[in-house]
């Protein structure tokens, strides 16, 4: 699912250099933890804006993705959620799973994710303001 979502993504005008911090399928020593922290420090030291994971669920990267300060990463496998995630909730990974959606849904749900931005209504600011506090408490 990658080199495809990656191929039709580079293909498209979405606003955002593509680069891939992921691995192939080929290595059975390859854990999605060591994706998501990959991803995670990308984006935590400015060399990257927004990212998406894959792994067969969706649902493990997304829960270690989340374990990192600023990240804020949601399984979504439908288009809304997938750009309300990031107008509503400033979500910055997109999590999606290869056992679960097919390639044209998938770069469909990716598609939606990078065009979409945080809309700073204050009602979602102020809800972001309290999960970034929640986040800050943990320190």
């Amino acid at each position: 699912m990658k080199d495809e979502l990656l191929r039709r993504l580079g293909a498209g005008d979405l606003g955002h250099q593509l680069i891939d911090l992921g691995g192939d399928g080929s290595d059975p020593n390859d854990d999605y933890p060591d994706f998501a922290q990959r991803l995670g420090e990308a984006i935590q030291n400015g060399d990257a804006d927004r990212g998406i994971l894959i792994c067969g669920s969706g649902v493990g990267a997304s829960v270690a993705a989340n374990k990192m300060r600023g990240i804020r990463s949601a399984v979504c496998h439908d288009t809304y959620s997938a750009h309300q995630g990031v107008e509503h909730d400033d979500m910055n990974v997109l999590t999606l799973g290869a056992r679960v959606i097919g390639p044209e849904p998938a770069y469909e749900c990716a598609a939606a994710f990078l065009r979409a931005s945080f809309s700073g209504e204050p009602r979602h600011r102020r809800r972001l303001d309290k999960v970034l506090a929640i986040e800050a408490a943990q320190d």
